[in-house]
C-alpha cells in the first residue's frame, strides 16, 4: 500500500499537469452519523442508493463519474477502490457487493449500520475563481481532476477516517456504542464503502462531500 506521503507526491504531479489543486482539510461527524440497517432489504436499497441504481437512477448525473466506489476482487478477496464510467460498470459493483453480503451474512438485529461523516476539502486562496463557469444560466464551479487525484483524495478520507482519535476529531456527542464504532472498536467487516462527489456543497473556501461506509458489527 503506499505511503500518504507517495500519494500527496502523485497529487502534486497530478496538480502539474492541470488537476484542480483540491486538498483534504478534515473530517467531521455530524449530528446522527449511524443508521443502523435493520432488513436485507433496506441494505439493498442502500447499495442501489449509494451506486444511483434501480429507483436511485435519476441520480446518476454526469458528475457520478467522480464517485469513488468499493469493489470486491473475488480472485484475492481484497477491496480496490475505483470509479466508474458507466452504469453496467456501476451494476457490476452492486453485483459483487451482493454476493459480498452473502458471504458476510451480517446481523440485521442491530449488527449492521451505515455511516455518513463529511469530509472537507479546501482550495488555496484565490483559485476558486480559476473554476468559476457559466451552465444553464447559473453560475458554479467545475473542478477539474485526474483519475490519480480523486483517488489520492479518497486515500486522504480513509485514512483520516481511520486516525480519528490522533486528528482530534470531535465524537464526543455521540453514544458510547457510537463512540466504540468511531473507534472501530465495534466494527467487524466493512461491507461497503463509497466516497460521493457528485453531491458536494461549496461555501467559502470550502467543499465538502460525504464518505459512506457500511459496517458490520462485531458487538450490539
Amino acid at each position: 500500500m503506499e505511503s500518504l506521503r507517495d500519494v500527496r507526491r502523485a497529487m502534486e504531479r497530478e496538480i502539474k499537469k492541470g488537476s484542480c489543486p483540491l486538498m483534504f482539510d478534515r473530517l467531521e461527524f455530524g449530528g446522527k452519523p449511524f443508521q443502523f440497517i435493520m432488513s436485507e432489504e433496506k441494505l439493498d436499497e442502500v447499495l442501489a442508493y449509494l451506486l444511483r441504481l434501480k429507483s436511485f437512477r435519476q441520480y446518476a448525473e454526469k458528475t457520478i463519474i467522480n464517485n469513488v466506489y468499493m469493489d470486491l476482487d473475488m480472485l484475492c478477496r481484497r477491496p480496490q477502490f475505483k470509479r466508474t464510467h458507466s452504469v453496467i460498470d456501476r451494476e457490476g459493483i452492486y453485483a459483487r457487493a451482493q454476493r459480498y453480503k452473502k458471504r458476510l451474512q451480517p446481523d440485521y438485529d442491530r449488527g449492521l449500520c451505515l455511516e455518513t461523516v463529511r469530509c472537507v476539502f479546501t482550495l488555496p486562496e484565490g483559485e476558486a475563481e480559476k473554476y468559476r463557469i457559466t451552465h444553464d444560466g447559473h453560475e458554479t464551479y467545475a473542478f477539474i481532476m485526474s483519475n490519480k487525484y480523486i483517488l489520492g483524495l479518497f486515500t486522504h478520507c480513509e485514512a483520516a477516517r481511520k486516525s480519528v482519535v490522533s486528528d482530534g476529531v470531535g465524537y464526543g456527542h455521540l453514544t458510547g456504542q457510537e463512540q466504540r464504532i468511531v473507534l472501530l472498536e465495534a466494527v467487524g467487516e466493512v461491507l461497503f464503502q463509497a466516497l460521493l462527489l457528485d453531491d458536494v456543497e461549496y461555501a467559502g473556501n470550502e467543499l465538502s462531500a460525504n464518505l459512506h461506509t457500511v459496517y458490520c458489527l462485531n458487538e450490539k
